[in-house]
């Protein structure tokens, strides 16, 4: 079991940089293929917002402004691709439909490489960031700055179905880790829970293991936090809880204060 494609969306922004060589850390690891994949607001999403009129006047401005500026985020982008000192590299501009076409692409990548500021639901890849791990529910990487493969690695464990998905698809990732702890948070929920049977899953696959009871009270994302911290963890890998889509943001509170913590790195699944 291994990663052989991750993809890292871009914006045609400044972040683009940042982003391309946290997938290249990954990629690089796994002696896999980096897919950048360019991102841009789509122009028909627009078009039903502007009325029956929208190509006559200011309506038709507005429109070709947004080609013009996609075009210049997709210059942008593949400069980035370009100048970055990785090989193994591809790039791709989605066109219309570009929700359906990053779902698309997402489906056949192992991983997906965003930075913060997607995952705290600000910057023009907020959305695809919902959309891919949200809607396609594929494995998400948030990469902070300092991201390491091979160092420590903290795997949250509740023993449901999300946290389940994530310590599975993690596998590689834990793989190459010089450590694994998982953290347990008994009195945060109400499943029996037993961190043991994770540690054996993980022995059958070449993972050692250990894991750390958490206290009895409290909230668990600052104790996971603090666990992870403690432990020197490079990467902690959670399962992303999440409510209804037509909440401004989707995913609940112990995921949005992960999302929003400034380390570790997340390996995170819906």
């Amino acid at each position: 079991m291994t990663w052989a494609r991750i993809m890292a969306p871009l914006s045609g922004s400044e972040g683009d940089k940042a982003v391309l060589e946290a997938g290249a850390t990954v990629a690089g690891a796994f002696g896999a293929q980096l897919s950048a994949v360019y991102t841009p607001a789509d122009v028909a999403d627009v078009m039903p917002w502007m009325g029956e009129g929208f190509m006559g006047g200011v309506q038709a401005t507005a429109l070709e402004s947004l080609k013009q500026a996609a075009a210049v985020g997709e210059t942008k982008a593949r400069a980035s691709v370009e100048a970055l000192a990785f090989e193994n590299k591809a790039f791709l501009a989605l066109q219309t439909p570009v929700w359906a076409n990053l779902s698309a692409e997402s489906r056949l990548a192992d991983v997906v490489v965003f930075n913060d500021e997607p995952g705290r639901g600000r910057g023009p890849l907020a959305e695809a960031f919902q959309e891919v791990l949200a809607d396609e529910q594929r494995p998400v990487i948030i990469a902070r700055p300092g991201l390491k493969i091979g160092g420590v690695v903290a795997v949250a464990w509740d023993g449901g179905k999300e946290a389940s998905r994530a310590a599975r698809q993690a596998v590689p990732l834990l793989q190459k880790a010089s450590r694994v702890v998982i953290l347990t948070a008994p009195r945060a929920t109400t499943r029996a829970l037993d961190p043991a049977r994770l540690q054996a899953y993980y022995a059958a696959r070449g993972v050692t293991a250990e894991f750390e009871m958490l206290p009895d009270s409290g909230e668990a994302a600052p104790m996971l936090l603090y666990a992870a911290q403690k432990a020197g963890a490079d990467i902690m890998v959670a399962g992303a809880f999440g409510h209804p889509r037509l909440q401004e943001f989707i995913f609940g509170g112990t995921t949005r204060s992960l999302l929003a913590a400034d380390s570790p790195s997340l390996f995170l699944s819906h």
